[in-house]
């Protein structure tokens, strides 16, 4: 056992030489199973000190468990020996550690998706104490996360509160946050329903507190979601030829940071069909003998970035892109396997990545009429067949 330390680091790598030498070995290798973030820190230092790092699948080191010795044991002794042999074998990859402004992007995007789970947690907790002392608070508030309403359950959340202070206190209290548009009208629904609500009366002062509590955290994550996104949009802008990629119909800033952060240094890759399969959006087929089964995506890589792209394509091909709708249509009505909207928008997340892959090694501007040539159509004779 070696300590997570410059000591510990220093005399693994000794061992490491020292056995080496022992066996007459000239290059070492050392293999780690990335589960989590432990793994971090010693992989880039051992490669800063020459050691050569690779990972291995922790579904393979799972799936090969058994091989061993017929046993579903998983501990600290057999582990190491077929994280060895899974190296041996060539069944690994390398690892990659995002340097500089893709490092950057990766923190701030996944400290965004925390805060963003954050919030959920809270809205949700939140909903529980509303349902129980004021049911109908839905049709009173309406958007019930939005800012008027919160700001409401900041102060007054429940019906006994609300009817004390009135239409007017209401008004006061978006009035004090500086709140403007057309809610101030809601009011007066807020105080009618306040006033037939079949709410808990019991346990009110407690969960009053708690319902106080939810709201304020929920305004203030908002605040640091909204930093934070302006920050990493900022940082996306830095990456070259990003700015032609925002020229693409239903890609904004928000997606196309989410993608940045995820994928990191695309000019890494050799083809966007390698982004593809880190994704997850690589196909997987499972057929045997005449049985001929259903291909799916892997979902096997960064689900993140696979969100991020399933983003791009729902919000290009549905609401503001002609050509990406035009697309979708295609896919989801041609006379030959046409496509479930769910599996176009997952052909249309792909093609935005070779889109985005090639703008931004190439610097090219969005060409809308490049990219639909670019589509292999299924050609149909005059009968309706398949040519």
């Amino acid at each position: 056992m070696f300590s997570n330390s410059a000591e510990g680091f220093t005399a693994a790598k000794d061992w490491m030489l020292d056995l080496a030498a022992r066996n007459e070995k000239k290059q070492i290798v050392l293999g780690l199973e990335p589960t989590g973030h432990y793994w971090f820190c010693l992989a880039s230092w051992m490669i800063a000190h020459g050691i050569s790092v690779v990972q291995v699948n922790p579904y393979a080191v799972k799936q090969t468990k058994e091989l061993e010795d017929n046993s579903q044991l998983k501990d600290d002794r057999k582990d190491p020996k077929l994280i060895a042999n899974l190296v041996k074998d060539g069944n690994y990859g390398m690892p990659y550690l995002p340097e500089g402004l893709y490092a950057d992007m990766r923190r701030l995007s996944m400290f965004r998706d925390q805060l963003t789970e954050d919030r959920t947690r809270c809205m949700n907790r939140l909903h529980r104490e509303m349902k129980i002392y004021f049911p109908e608070y839905k049709d009173a508030f309406g958007k019930v996360d939005g800012v008027f309403a919160l700001e409401v359950f900041m102060h007054e959340p429940f019906p006994e509160g609300l009817l004390k202070i009135g239409e007017e206190g209401i008004r006061n209290i978006w009035h004090q946050a500086k709140l403007r548009g057309a809610g101030y009208s809601r009011a007066v629904k807020i105080i009618c329903y306040a006033q037939k609500s079949v709410g808990l009366k019991d346990g009110i002062v407690a969960a009053k507190e708690a319902a106080r509590w939810f709201a304020s955290q929920i305004i203030s994550l908002d605040c640091q979601l909204a930093a934070i996104e302006e920050e990493l949009n900022s940082k996306c802008k830095e990456i070259p030829h990003v700015i032609n990629v925002l020229e693409v119909p239903g890609i904004g800033e928000t997606i196309l940071s989410g993608i940045m952060a995820q994928a990191g240094d695309i000019s890494r890759f050799d083809e966007a069909s390698e982004i593809q399969k880190i994704s997850g959006l690589g196909l997987a087929a499972c057929s045997s003998g005449k049985h001929k089964g259903e291909t799916r995506i892997s979902h096997r890589g960064r689900k993140r970035l696979r969100y991020w792209l399933f983003q791009a394509a729902r919000s290009s091909s549905v609401a503001h892109s002609e050509e990406f709708r035009e697309l979708h249509a295609y896919y989801t009505t041609r006379a030959e396997n046409p496509l479930k909207k769910m599996q176009s928008l997952i052909v249309i997340a792909c093609k935005i990545l070779r889109v985005i892959y090639a703008i931004l090694l190439s610097g090219n501007k969005y060409d809308p009429e490049k990219m639909m040539k670019d589509i292999k159509r299924i050609k149909t004779t005059p009968t309706g067949e398949a040519a």
